[in-house]
């Protein structure tokens, strides 16, 4: 009896085991966490949400929205709360994500304008916000530039590129 146990517990652990293993779609860790899209995808992801939360604010001036409240949730909140989770996944390079977390600054800014009920606020911040995350997409452009400006003798050889200025003194 207690070999059988056992058998049917290392059986048990085994199966488990190899069924975990087997599935690609598993993914563990924080690593799957962020990620999912580009930089570019996700700075437009972001933008699209912000634009989302504005026309919201300017339905809200117009006088409508009080049905598409639903228990308690206000629409204006919701996109920017879901701007600020879609700007996680803009991951470049550390200049990037300082500007990002600027920006970010403006998204809670607006946030709590939202909150205590000026929308005039909101709106300034949330353009602001705007206009910073569009700037992030000239900002990867010019990192790539500066890659290949950065490069030195040595890895023009490794890499077997010409660069004429690189033997000229």
């Amino acid at each position: 009896m207690k070999l059988l146990k056992t058998a049917v517990v290392a059986t048990t652990l085994a199966l488990s085991l190899g069924s975990l293993s087997a599935t690609a779609d598993v993914c563990l860790g924080m690593a799957c966490m962020y990620n999912r899209m580009t930089p570019i995808e996700g700075i437009d992801a972001t933008l699209g949400q912000i634009t989302e939360a504005l026309n919201a604010i300017e339905i809200r001036k117009s006088g409508g929205a009080t049905d598409s409240v639903k228990a308690g949730e206000d629409p204006i909140i919701v996109n920017i709360k879901d701007a600020l989770k879609l700007s996680k996944e803009i991951n470049a390079n550390d200049k990037l994500d300082r500007n990002r977390n600027r920006a970010n600054g403006y998204l809670k800014q607006a946030r709590g304008a939202v909150k205590g009920g000026n929308l005039a606020k909101a709106t300034e911040d949330l353009k602001e916000a705007e206009k910073r995350f569009a700037e992030l997409k000239t900002m990867i452009d010019l990192t790539q530039a500066d890659r290949v400006s950065q490069q030195t003798n040595l890895l023009n050889r490794i890499m077997d590129t010409p660069d004429e200025a690189s033997g000229a003194r």
